[in-house]
């Protein structure tokens, strides 16, 4: 056999093919392409199979796969062919598969899953990956036959959110349906996604049982605070101190070893040092222990081994099931009184309440619970994550959304790990359950274990961020606390108009400035000032009268003690007023931050209740809260908005621009003037006619098919749009004209030939890769001016017809735009449209790094320009491979340091 008749070998899988997954029940399975190394997995998973499910799968009472089988099955070639395995720690416990037909778009699909593991919605997670595998190879539909009694696979393909065509025959289901994503679908994975990882979460946080690894006699050791703080708040489970040197610990009976525990353990808590925590998760592994929280330092944030250590510490973890609080962290707490959990370094917690905490900091959370607990905020749960190995924010969202306890979100956060999964999380919680979250650097950003390393944040991209997902941004830890205790205690406005009621007037005209500072309105001309003589009676009457106006959102109560009166109930009135309103009330009582024992309504538990009226030491704190509170408020009552669907875009030309550009040049590179041009047309972007031309007499005859007047541009990097260099040359109405002009164009570059747009307003629209959060679109006006004030606005993708609706409206510069000094306003429809375009291109083509339309010309709606109101007259292109990490494809752990 020559060297050419050799077999070829199948090329190897994609990376992106394995992930980690979780389960329905929260428990995590690792997920890759099969290998023939797993022969003797698939032989186990027959065997530990019962009769019953290897009938499903193989229509007969097959016991064993005969040799030439399980070459099959073990041997694919990852295109055609295609399986994937499920694994937990090394046992093999499912299998899924399709088979292409052979010059079809169509593929066979089948599962083999081992029935302890069996609704567990592993089938649902197979089908999803082999459903995203089979659409990178070209397949379009799937085909399944299912024996009419196995249900449970029928259910599998039925909910999965496909439109599948049913057939029945000789007691088989035959099922056909196509496998590109839809809003069913995506909506059917994103609430399994929710289901399973809050179940994940409860998992960690609802223990019915605790071993502490590491425990110790010594008040200086981590393992002594932690086990201190589980006996103290009075965990409701047993507690199991691991230390092999000593018989007890704090009086509790110790073991040598978790796997010397005689009782199932459902968390773990690890305080030993980093080289044995790798021992320990082994052994958690084969106790099946169901979570870890790792207080353990010595991992990412000392450097390039310590963060090759915990990639290997949570792959492990994962690999058994298990979900990893940490490295690096403070620990968690749940404070519901049938769990009472304070498995952290946190030696007091705030009492039960009703927000859910994160703060990504370890050395932070003992100050920011101690903070919490002094501002009277009670807490439904808190986890502080350390090093971010595994749990994150967005888990803790996915847990929170459904959390019956939690009502507020609060979150301190140092990094994003998935910003788009954020973005949908948040603004699903966002419509039931305020999210308040102050983001540190800023500003810089110290990058985990590089001291001394510092960049620089896109502050745009946190800002854009936030604001699509109707995040509450703080910038302080004091704002987190002060908005985190207002929307715990009061209910939202509904609307801006905000009264003022009090004993001063000084203080009184100070919460007025703060309250138009902060863009609220005044519902009076003044504040109502009941004077320093006036008694808790006339404080009542003015307050009930305040909150009975139908002109009045919110209520700011002033308050200075009176003099030489001795004790007034001047707090219980305000708590009893508050108690009966459905408007906002805060109090300005100097001196004083967070909730006064006269200030609050006690629930079931005696913690501050609905009704509480949080008070703060100054009239700015008070009506900042008050104002971000509004603004949250507002969110809320905004539409949803839409993505549409856009008439004149074709997916498939701008893809193959794109792929065609980088097949050439795999690292990436600018896009020529007629592949942005093609690309471009691709999205139904509407370009002036242009023409790339060499010498003179070229662009004579560009011209006269363009059609005079022309524009001719040089492309020369540093002449490329630069009127005042010479770069560009208008109103060249004939060829004698555009002779002249291409002699005074500097030679040496090729001139670019453009019809000429009517007189319009100038602005740009770009697209900005971020490799942290993702693709922003921007839009602003054009000039100068507004390029140094750096006045543009942003948006994450998708964008929906609302983003861009606001988008057009929120430059300083929208005026100009507008009519302003009685110009014609532009077609903003026309603006709208074009950002929807751009956005839906950068979605479609993460490869597009940045993209710039610049001048966009826009001008009145009718007929301005040959028809058209917005014209593009200038575009640069640049691709490359994909930074941003997207939230598409099927469900998958993230894992930071990927």
């Amino acid at each position: 056999m020559t060297t050419s008749d050799q077999p070829t070998a199948p090329a190897p899988p994609p990376p992106h093919w394995e992930a980690d997954v979780v389960a329905a029940d929260g428990g995590t399975v690792h997920l890759r392409p099969i290998t023939p190394e797993d022969a003797d997995g698939i032989v186990g998973l027959m065997d530990r199979s019962s009769d019953q499910t290897r009938y499903y799968r193989f229509f007969g009472p097959m016991r064993r796969l005969s040799d030439k089988d399980l070459h099959r099955f073990t041997h694919v070639d990852h295109d055609a062919r295609v399986a994937f395995v499920v694994l937990l720690g090394d046992r093999l416990i499912g299998v899924g598969r399709y088979d292409r037909y052979p010059d079809t778009d169509d593929a066979e699909v089948a599962f083999l899953i081992e029935d302890a593991h069996q609704r567990r919605g592993l089938g649902s997670v197979l089908l999803e990956h082999l459903a995203a595998a089979a659409r990178e190879r070209g397949i379009t539909r799937f085909v399944a036959e299912v024996l009419s009694q196995n249900s449970q696979m029928v259910r599998v393909f039925i909910d999965a959110g496909y439109s599948a065509e049913r057939s029945y025959a000789d007691g088989v289901v035959h099922l056909t349906f196509p496998i590109a994503p839809t809003e069913q679908s995506l909506a059917v994975a994103h609430e399994r996604e929710q289901r399973s990882e809050s179940r994940s979460i409860g998992r960690l946080l609802n223990p019915g049982s605790v071993a502490v690894v590491g425990a110790s006699n010594d008040p200086a050791k981590v393992g002594y605070a932690v086990l201190h703080n589980l006996l103290q708040y009075g965990f409701a489970g047993p507690i199991y101190p691991v230390n092999p040197a000593v018989r007890h610990v704090r009086g509790v009976p110790a073991y040598a070893d978790i796997e010397s525990i005689p009782d199932d353990v459902d968390l773990a808590v690890l305080a030993v040092p980093a080289d044995e925590v790798p021992g320990v998760v082994e052994a958690c592994r084969r106790k099946n222990v169901r979570g870890l929280v790792v207080i353990s330092g010595g991992f990412g944030e000392t450097g390039p081994e310590g963060r090759a250590a915990e990639r290997a510490l949570v792959a492990s973890a994962r690999a058994s099931g298990m979900r990893v609080v940490g490295p690096n962290c403070l620990g968690i707490v749940n404070t519901d009184p049938a769990v009472r959990l304070n498995a952290s370094l946190a030696p007091d917690v705030p009492g039960r309440g009703r927000v859910g905490f994160f703060a990504q900091s370890g050395a932070l959370g003992v100050a920011l619970l101690e903070r919490a607990r002094g501002r009277g905020i009670g807490l439904s749960s808190f986890v502080s994550a350390g090093n971010r190995a595994d749990v994150s924010g967005n888990d803790l969202l996915q847990y929170w959304a459904s959390d019956p306890g939690t009502e507020v979100v609060l979150l301190h956060l140092e990094s994003f790990g998935n910003p788009r999964k954020f973005a949908r999380l948040a603004r699903g919680i966002g419509r039931t359950k305020p999210v308040v979250a102050v983001k540190s650097g800023r500003h810089v950003s110290m990058t985990a274990g590089l001291a001394g390393t510092s960049v620089a944040v896109p502050e745009q991209s946190v800002a854009a961020l936030f604001a699509s997902a109707g995040v509450i941004r703080v910038e302080t830890l004091a704002q987190l606390f002060d908005v985190g205790t207002l929307l715990a205690h009061q209910p939202l406005p509904e609307g801006d108009r905000v009264a003022i009621v009090g004993n001063s007037t000084a203080m009184g005209v100070l919460v007025a400035d703060a309250v138009l500072e902060q863009g609220l309105q005044l519902a009076h001309e003044r504040p109502v000032d009941i004077g320093t003589q006036a008694g808790p009676g006339d404080f009542r009457v003015a307050l009930e009268a305040a909150l009975a106006d139908d002109g009045v959102d919110a209520v700011v109560a002033v308050f200075l003690p009176p003099l030489l009166r001795g004790e007034q109930p001047f707090g219980r009135v305000l708590r009893e007023v508050s108690r009966n309103s459905t408007k906002p009330l805060v109090a300005n009582f100097l001196s004083t931050d967070g909730i006064p024992d006269e200030l609050v309504v006690r629930d079931e538990q005696g913690m501050p209740g609905r009704g509480s009226v949080p008070s703060f030491s100054t009239p700015e704190r008070a009506v900042i809260a008050l104002a971000k509170m509004s603004e949250y408020a507002r969110w809320r009552r905004r539409p949803l908005g839409v993505v549409p669907e856009l008439d004149g875009v074709d997916e498939a030309a701008g893809r193959a621009v794109v792929e065609q550009a980088l097949a050439g040049s795999p690292a990436g590179r600018e896009l020529t003037d007629d592949e942005t041009m093609a690309l471009l047309r691709a999205y139904g972007v509407p370009m002036l006619g242009t023409q790339r031309v060499e010498d003179p007499d070229a662009a004579v005859a560009a011209a006269e098919q363009i059609g005079y007047p022309v524009v001719l541009k040089s492309t020369a990097p540093w002449l490329r749009d630069r009127r005042d260099l010479g770069g560009m040359r208008f109103d060249l109405a004939d060829a004698d004209d555009v002779r002249a002009a291409y002699a005074a164009i500097p030679a040496g570059d090729p001139v670019i030939v453009q019809e000429q747009a009517a007189p319009g307003v100038g602005t740009v629209v770009e697209i900005v890769d971020d490799p942290s959060f993702g693709a922003l679109v921007s839009f602003g006006v054009g000039g100068v001016a507004t390029d140094l004030l750096g006045d543009r606005a942003y948006r994450t993708l998708p964008l929906t017809d609302l983003d861009a609706h606001e988008l057009v409206r929120e430059p300083r510069a929208w005026p100009m735009l507008n009519g302003y000094r009685g110009s014609d306003p532009v077609d903003t429809d026309a603006l709208e449209d074009l950002l929807l375009r751009v956005a839906r291109l950068g979605d479609d083509l993460p490869e597009v790094l940045s993209l710039s339309l610049e001048p966009v010309i826009v001008g009145p709606a009718d007929a301005w320009h040959g028809g058209r109101s917005l014209v593009v007259a200038g575009a640069a292109v640049r691709i490359g491979q994909p930074t941003a990490r997207l939230d598409a494809g099927p469900r998958r752990m993230f894992r930071p340091g990927t």
